[in-house]
C-alpha cells in the first residue's frame, strides 16, 4: 500500500507538471529559453517519498527577451560608434523595459540580406546600371561561408533568381538574368520575401536580416496592401533599405512609399539622381550594416497576446540622432 500511495502521489504532480508546461507561452523570434529549472527533485522529491535520480522532471522555463539592433547619427549625418548605454533612453509600449539584458557595439553580424529589385516597365531607363551596381554591392559585401543573400526580381509576379547563398558570383550572375517588363506588385514582393524567406530564417546566432529594395516606389498589382507588407516584415524582423529608380528630380508619391517602409523598419530611404549615386547608396548601405549597437531587455508588463508593441529609443546627447525598427509583434498564446 506504501508503494501504491507514492505511484499516485507521483502520478498526480506529474499531472500538474504538465499541465502547468502547457500554459507556457509558444517559441518566437521574441523568446529565449533560459536555464533548465527543476521543478521536481531533491529535499521536496524525498519529502514526497519519491527517488530524485529516477523521477527528475525538467521544465525550461521561458522568459521574453527583446533584440533591436540600431544606429546612432550626428546632425551631418555621419555614424556614431563610441557611445555606451548611458546614452540612451529605451521605451517599450510606452514603458521602461523591466531589466537591460544587455547593450553593445555590434559590427561583426552574419548578414542575411534579400536583393529585390524592380524589373517593372517603369524602371527602364536605369535598369542596366542598377545591375552594375547591385552585383558590385554585393561582390563587396557578402563573406564566404559567414554571410549569405538571395536576388529576387518583381513586377507583376515574383522571379526568384537565386535562392540564399555565399556565393557571390551565382548572385551576381543572377542579377544580371533579370529582364525588366510589366506591371509592379510591389508589397506583394516584400510581404513574401519576408514571409517566406526570412521569417523561416531561424538561425542558431543573431543575424542582420535586411532586404535592399531597389524601385521607384509605385504599386498597381499586388494582392497585399502596404500595411501588410510593412507588418510581415516587422514579424519577421527585417530591415528595409530602398533605393530609387525615379531619375525625374521630383518628389513623387513612389518616394514617400519608399521612405514609409524603410522608416517603419529602421532603414533608410535614399533616392540617387545622378548614375554615379546608385553606387553611393549601395556603399551607404554597406557602411550602415556594419555601424551598430544592439541591445537586449526584458518588457515591462509583457504579454503573450500577440499584440503589436511600439519601441522607442532616443539618446540624451544633443544633436544625436537613432533609428531602429518602431516596434514588434509580441508571441501569441497559440
Amino acid at each position: 500500500m506504501k508503494y501504491t500511495g507514492n505511484l499516485f502521489r507521483f502520478l498526480l504532480v506529474l499531472v500538474a507538471m504538465l499541465s502547468l508546461n502547457s500554459q507556457l507561452p509558444a517559441q518566437s523570434a521574441y523568446v529565449t529559453d533560459s536555464p533548465s529549472l527543476s521543478a521536481y527533485s531533491g529535499a521536496g522529491a524525498v519529502e514526497n517519498g519519491v527517488d530524485p535520480q529516477s523521477a527528475m522532471i525538467t521544465i525550461r522555463a521561458q522568459v521574453n527577451e527583446v533584440n533591436v539592433l540600431f544606429i546612432a547619427t550626428d546632425k551631418h549625418g555621419k555614424f556614431v560608434r563610441d557611445l555606451t548605454q548611458s546614452d540612451f533612453t529605451i521605451l517599450d509600449d510606452h514603458k521602461p523595459p523591466q531589466a537591460i539584458v544587455n547593450f553593445h557595439r555590434e559590427t561583426d553580424l552574419p548578414l542575411h540580406l534579400g536583393l529585390l529589385i524592380d524589373v517593372s516597365g517603369s524602371v527602364n531607363s536605369r535598369f542596366d546600371f542598377e545591375q552594375e551596381a547591385a552585383t558590385s554591392f554585393l561582390q563587396r559585401t557578402l563573406r564566404a561561408g559567414f554571410d549569405r543573400a538571395f536576388v529576387e526580381g518583381f513586377n507583376t509576379h515574383q522571379q526568384l533568381a537565386q535562392d540564399f547563398t555565399d556565393n557571390a558570383q551565382l548572385l551576381a550572375a543572377s542579377v544580371h538574368r533579370l529582364r525588366d517588363g510589366g506591371g509592379t506588385a510591389l508589397y506583394d514582393a516584400i510581404y513574401r520575401a519576408s514571409r517566406d524567406k526570412f521569417l523561416k530564417d531561424r538561425s542558431e546566432r543573431p543575424v542582420r536580416k535586411a532586404i535592399i529594395l531597389v524601385s521607384d516606389g509605385e504599386d498597381n498589382q499586388s494582392e497585399y496592401s502596404k500595411a501588410q507588407a510593412i507588418e510581415m516584415a516587422q514579424r519577421a524582423e527585417v530591415i528595409i533599405y530602398a533605393i530609387s529608380t525615379d531619375d525625374s528630380g521630383l518628389v513623387l508619391r513612389g518616394d514617400k512609399v519608399l521612405e514609409q517602409l524603410a522608416d517603419a523598419t529602421g532603414g533608410r530611404a535614399f533616392f540617387p539622381f545622378k548614375m554615379k549615386d546608385i553606387t553611393r547608396s549601395f556603399a551607404a548601405i554597406e557602411d550602415e550594416l556594419r555601424s551598430q549597437y544592439v541591445v537586449s531587455y526584458k518588457p515591462a508588463d509583457f504579454d503573450a497576446d500577440g499584440r503589436y508593441r511600439s519601441i522607442e529609443i532616443s539618446t540624451l546627447k544633443k544633436d544625436l540622432q537613432v533609428r531602429a525598427r518602431k516596434g514588434y509583434f509580441a508571441p501569441g498564446t497559440n
